[in-house]
């Protein structure tokens, strides 16, 4: 076992001395991300509209390599959404609970959850949770289905790009501000 000499341990104090490889993309800090008020203003530009009593707030939106990251935001239990999906995601909840239709397992704040490729499932807020917020990693997309399968509507990094896109002509900030999010 080697011992580590001062001289070593003040080289670990200096920051990297090279340039980062050419073409790579810039570092995303997003400060308070997950701070979560109390409820949310319309005018908010971190939260955007989903459904009724449903936001999401987009964290990275990464059009290179189609996935992004964003909290989601469901105020009442109920029903969400059926879909299945093209590539895996991660869920780390946040607050409150929610869990799918197909499997027997709830996930509660301070749960992680993975989703496999290919998984079609119903997400709900349950009885007698006031909300659900959740952090969803989201590779590739979703697509809405109905009880049988049947394609009813998409979602991926695109049409959340989008959404923020329109969120943001909506209360009066430019478009390309969002273009702070994307990778």
């Amino acid at each position: 076992m080697s011992q580590t000499t001062r001289q070593d341990r003040d080289a670990r104090a200096i920051a990297y001395q090279k340039p980062q490889p050419t073409g790579m993309v810039p570092d995303l800090l997003v400060p308070g991300a997950m701070q979560i008020p109390d409820q949310v203003d319309d005018h908010d530009p971190s939260w955007i509209a989903q459904a009724d009593n449903v936001w999401f707030k987009p964290l990275v939106l990464s059009v290179s390599q189609g996935f992004y990251v964003n909290i989601l935001w469901v105020r009442g239990a109920g029903v969400l959404s059926r879909h299945r999906h093209s590539g895996p995601v991660h869920a780390f909840t946040l607050r409150g609970a929610w869990h799918y239709l197909e499997h027997d397992w709830v996930a509660w704040a301070g749960d992680y959850a993975f989703e496999p490729p290919g998984e079609t499932h119903t997400l709900v807020v349950p009885e007698p949770a006031e909300e659900m917020v959740t952090l969803f990693h989201v590779t590739g997309g979703y697509t809405y289905v109905d009880p049988q399968g049947k394609a009813m509507g998409y979602e991926d990094v695109f049409t959340k790009l989008d959404s923020v896109r329109e969120h943001y002509r909506r209360i009066g900030r430019s478009p390309t501000d969002v273009d702070e999010l994307i990778r």
